[in-house]
């Protein structure tokens, strides 16, 4: 797979730039996706639906702490595609060093924080009945590998704003299948059950960091840190931590729709109901890999060249990464709608000696997941735009509009519809909102992005 370099970003034709550095990240990011998804299949065949429940209900806590090391991955790659745009090296170097000091820092703390309100935290966000003590099991052991986690997603957005692509993809690749190997070691050979499936997670961790931190000391990274390096400076931490809070707005906001869902949808169906929720969960993550990796593509390709003032190319990375990833979205639709049963399928244990319960709750499942997958990723298609549009105010610095867009879909609309809709419509109401949100999030994100356009670049360009 071809290298790309920094200098690449500014000078290669936007189309074959954007596929050299979407292509990494998508099967990086689709390695991934098929980890969780893989990992709920081997959890719900060899322990159960109830344990998918489990895990959909400690993954918002585990993930929020980790997305503080995305955070300030993504605000401080922002500043890095600029400044090597900009042929300031010293400054790239300072950020990420100041990008590791407080990535462990921060994330140490909110580990210590969340193992001390273990109890309170798992009900709040739905572990209620007999969801409690598998998700408290799997919940304590994960957390502590997520700083590992935290300190993998920090580091992979930087070797991205390198243009090293295939080391990123390398780095997302390397949990994926420790997490795998382990899960058939732990849960199938040993038996370990929930505790089996907690540590196959942290071992993958594990692993990644190891591996982003040999990419650093070693000479395939051009950002050679010394010491002096990891003393945080104010103003580096407010552009780090302005950018970044768009990123970590966005996995609280996601955090609290997790919250929410869980005990809605709990009300509503019981543990199986939640079962559904986090199957098709799974697929969200899985399903989109391929817009995803656009859109991890595409930043720093806007960066670089906005911060070279190269505007052209940046008003023709955004509409090729629009067309693209629009294309992708179309395929994904297609697919998830003519197989919604068979999908869930996957993720049930037809083994004999089931309980009761397990069995009650696997018919549930298929019966409900069908029209719920439907609704859910029913506007996929356009998707492509307000992901995009995001994701350029970010990658050119603009904190406040990146984040109001990032939080226009969950925040502004989804969450107020999850409320309101479900006490008229009852589970109907609950799938419906995810479309609803789309369409008005991309709707207000294409007219913000058209006004950019228009006012900003089209304009520096003449």
């Amino acid at each position: 797979m071809a290298k790309v370099s920094a200098e690449q970003l500014g000078s290669d034709p936007i189309g074959k730039l954007l596929v050299k550095q979407a292509v990494p990240a998508s099967i990086g990011i689709l390695v991934m996706s098929l980890n969780i998804l893989v990992d709920s299949i081997f959890v719900g065949n060899w322990i159960g639906s109830i344990a998918i429940a489990a895990i959909n209900v400690v993954l918002p806590v585990s993930f929020f702490i980790a997305a503080l090391g995305m955070s300030i991955g993504i605000g401080g790659s922002s500043i890095i595609s600029r400044a090597l745009g900009a042929d300031n090296h010293a400054k790239a170097i300072k950020t990420f060093g100041n990008q590791i000091t407080l990535t462990l820092l921060i994330t140490t703390v909110m580990v210590v924080l969340g193992l001390y309100y273990v109890n309170e935290l798992i009900p709040a966000f739905g572990g209620k009945g007999a969801i409690f003590e598998p998700a408290k099991i799997y919940y304590t052991i994960v957390l502590y590998g997520v700083p590992f986690l935290a300190f993998c997603m920090m580091g992979n957005t930087v070797i991205r704003a390198e243009g090293k692509p295939k080391f990123a993809m390398i780095a997302m690749i390397i949990p994926s299948v420790g997490n795998l190997l382990m899960d058939y070691v732990f849960i199938y050979i040993f038996d370990w059950g929930m505790e089996g499936a907690a540590w196959a997670t942290t071992v993958g961790y594990l692993l990644c960091a190891a591996y982003v931190l040999y990419f650093f000391l070693s000479d395939k990274s051009e950002l050679k840190l010394t010491p002096a390096c990891f003393k945080l400076e104010l103003p580096i931490i407010k552009e780090i931590g302005s950018l970044g809070f768009v990123t970590l707005s966005r996995q609280a906001t996601t955090s609290v729709v997790y919250l929410l869902m869980n005990n809605i949808l709990f009300g509503l169906g019981g543990e199986a109901m939640v079962a559904v929720y986090a199957i098709i969960g799974r697929m969200l993550m899985f399903a989109l890999f391929p817009v995803f990796g656009v859109t991890q593509g595409f930043l720093p390709i806007a960066g670089f060249n906005y911060g070279a003032k190269k505007y052209q190319r940046v008003r023709e990375s955004i509409i090729t990464a629009i067309k693209y990833a629009s294309l992708l979205a179309a395929v994904v639709f297609i697919g998830l709608m003519s197989f919604p049963q068979e999908i869930a399928s996957l993720f049930l244990s037809d083994r004999a000696g089931q309980s009761a319960d397990d069995l009650a709750a696997n018919a549930y499942v298929l019966e409900h997941i069908p029209l719920a997958m439907r609704l859910v990723f029913a506007a996929t298609p356009i998707i492509a735009l307000q992901l995009i549009g995001a994701a350029y105010f970010q990658a050119i610095g603009k904190a406040i509009p990146a984040l109001l867009l990032t939080l226009s879909r969950q925040g502004f609309f989804f969450i107020p519809l999850i409320l309101i809709l479900p006490d008229y419509l009852g589970e109907l109401g609950v799938w419906l909102s995810f479309p609803i949100a789309d369409v008005l999030a991309t709707i207000v994100t294409g007219l913000y992005l058209r006004k950019e356009i228009k006012n900003k670049l089209v304009k520096e360009e003449a």
